[in-house]
């Protein structure tokens, strides 16, 4: 049965992953660029000086709501999960150096759709029963779209309750198990024999901290993301330059590898990735997973912002992007690709190839940074697919059922930290491509929306 759906699953994946995904995300990303007069470039400085100054702003937001900066690093938290260290690692194992030049690509027009997402998830926005505030691509399409497109708005909460599960809670706990496993059994804090009990263990208090954070709403969301998040970027980013600068010399070869391997991936991988568009495919959709530009999952919790300003708020998605892809998953694949660690190309690698690189270079004792990073990462990734589980079942039936779901998610931890997640992580993994198919639609049908929202905001602004 299970070797069923594995089959099954594989085949709807390379469908949806394939070349109509390819065609659809950035022809999509390509169209809202061309309508907005390519945003992300004409207005980057602008972008960047209205985000950036609003993070050190600590107003508190006037109806319980979460602040625009809460509302970001929610966002961000969600985004900032092992997909940084594991996703780029396996996109340069399967799909060779070239994959990170497609990663910038996707990037690069990902910004203007996520700066699409969250316009549209706070201008057509509602308030619910309980008086939150709530949007995202099922409100945009409800309140956007003419009603024989509701069905779409559906099929967007069915795929993302099913995601979270997996993509959110069950295989972020594995992987804060994995990494406190390698710190503990490097300094022989551990025994083999002692794991199962230890993973039992950390399952039981992650699914406790998860549950209290969550069941203390989306107020208690915002505060634990504000500072968890920046704290965990700035210690992985201080620590993957010291990797780059450190091996300096290697730059220059890395970044020939990287554009050249874009286009001819045997010559840099030793003949074993000779595919070109297993590369594009690769680099687009470890950027896709790593940005969630495409998934619409990230204007949802832009959606709870104390703002009246969608534009101004649709600038955080610019910002994101930048920072994530441009930034921190540069800076991942730098690490593994001028450390010099060997690379098995065409087999599949996790974070196992990352860590590599930090430790080839700093030796054994970095490996505890690395699981505190790892723990931050993955810990804040379920906190904000928390959100986005909760959001999506509260628009299939009703407020009512939001604290049940927020105490199955928070047990799920245990099932995470437990069990063997590799075909729930490829059937997760499915369902992410399902969810960006309707917002991908919404955004293609709304983008006349987006162009006048902005222009309108540009023209008052002078």
């Amino acid at each position: 049965m299970i070797q069923f759906i594995s089959t099954v699953n594989k085949a709807v994946n390379d469908f949806i992953w394939g070349v109509p995904a390819m065609i659809c995300i950035i022809g999509v990303g390509l169209y809202l660029s061309i309508g907005t007069r390519f945003i992300q470039v004409r207005k980057f400085g602008y972008a960047i000086r209205s985000t950036i100054g609003r993070m050190f702003r600590k107003k508190e937001s006037s109806d319980g709501a979460m602040t625009p900066f809460q509302a970001a690093c929610t966002a961000v938290a969600a985004t900032v999960g092992t997909g940084k260290i594991a996703g780029v690692a396996g996109a340069i194992a399967i799909g060779g150096p070239g994959a990170v030049f497609w990663m910038w690509c996707s990037a690069f027009l990902g910004m203007c759709t996520k700066f699409a997402e969250v316009t549209l998830a706070v201008h057509f926005r509602e308030r619910n029963s309980a008086g939150d505030l709530v949007g995202g691509p099922m409100y945009y399409i409800k309140n956007g779209l003419s009603p024989k497109w509701r069905w779409l708005a559906y099929a967007y909460s069915l795929f993302g309750v099913l995601t979270v599960f997996g993509t959110g809670n069950a295989t972020q706990v594995n992987t804060i198990t994995t990494a406190i496993d390698s710190a503990l059994l490097n300094y022989d804090l551990l025994t083999q024999k002692q794991l199962p009990t230890f993973h039992l263990t950390a399952g039981i208090v992650i699914a406790i901290l998860v549950g209290l954070v969550l069941l203390g709403g989306v107020k208690r969301i915002g505060n634990v993301t504000e500072k968890l998040v920046p704290f965990m970027a700035l210690l992985y980013v201080l620590l993957a330059l010291g990797v780059v600068i450190l091996n300096a010399k290697s730059i220059p070869v890395v970044f020939t590898a990287i554009i050249g391997g874009a286009f001819t991936p045997n010559a840099f991988t030793g003949g074993l990735i000779g595919s070109f568009f297993l590369s594009l495919k690769k680099g687009v959709s470890r950027g896709i997973f790593s940005n969630e530009a495409g998934l619409g999952t990230g204007s949802i919790a832009h959606a709870c912002a104390d703002t009246r300003k969608p534009v101004k708020q649709g600038l955080f998605g610019i910002f994101e992007v930048f920072s994530d892809t441009m930034v921190i998953c540069t800076l991942t694949a730098l690490v593994i690709l001028c450390s010099g660690v060997p690379i098995e190309y065409g087999q599949a690698a996790g974070a196992a190839l990352t860590i590599s690189g930090f430790t080839s270079t700093y030796g054994s004792w970095v490996s505890i940074f690395t699981a505190i990073a790892m723990c931050c990462f993955a810990f804040s990734t379920i906190i904000g697919w928390g959100l986005y589980g909760a959001r999506c079942i509260e628009f299939l039936i009703s407020p009512k059922i939001i604290k049940p779901f927020m105490v199955v998610y928070a047990l799920v931890a245990i099932v995470g930290a437990t069990m063997d997640l590799g075909l729930l992580w490829e059937i997760a993994d499915t369902f992410n491509g399902l969810m960006a198919i309707p917002n991908l639609v919404a955004l293609f049908l709304l983008s006349g929306t987006v162009v006048k929202l902005t222009q309108d905001y540009f023209a008052d602004e002078g």
